[in-house]
């Protein structure tokens, strides 16, 4: 899977969660502060690689900053993109089976590489739920990406 990662700051959580993801097998896109040169904002990067999940260049992306909650604002900005802000594995897992969720989002201070572990266990693992009244509702979210309210 191509993954896109952003994060405003080199911190080794945001170091830790390229390499899991490589370990993983995954195709790892870096942007932001893990990427020399890239603009390290929160809202830029968290933007570059919610665009790249949008375009269909990436097929998730996780992104970062200290709170998570800018980057999952930010993320969640760009049409098509369903960013959660995941502190734990369960809400990780929620997020992937009911909200279909393709961006999770980070927090740089709360996130340890343990609990870094279980989160990315819980989001590959959960797949999204094709229960009709879930399905219902992530059909909503994208109207409401193009401004409309009804279905």
């Amino acid at each position: 899977m191509r993954i896109s990662v952003s994060s405003d700051m080199d911190e080794p959580v945001a170091r830790s969660l390229v390499a899991a993801l490589r370990d993983r097998g995954h195709e790892v896109r870096p942007h932001g502060a893990l990427r020399p040169g890239d603009d390290p904002q929160w809202a830029v990067c968290s933007e570059a690689a919610a665009r790249e999940v949008a375009d269909g260049t990436a097929d998730q992306a996780v992104v970062c900053c200290w709170t998570g909650t800018g980057a999952s604002i930010a993320a969640n900005k760009v049409p098509g993109i369903r960013a959660a802000l995941c502190t734990d594995a369960y809400t990780a897992d929620g997020a992937r089976r009911w909200n279909d969720a393709n961006v999770l989002a980070l927090s740089l201070r709360l996130t340890s590489e343990p609990l870094l572990k279980e989160i990315l266990d819980a989001w590959f693992g959960a797949v999204p739920s094709t229960d009709a009244e879930d399905r219902q509702n992530v059909d909503r979210v994208r109207l409401l990406d193009h401004g409309k309210t009804r279905m």
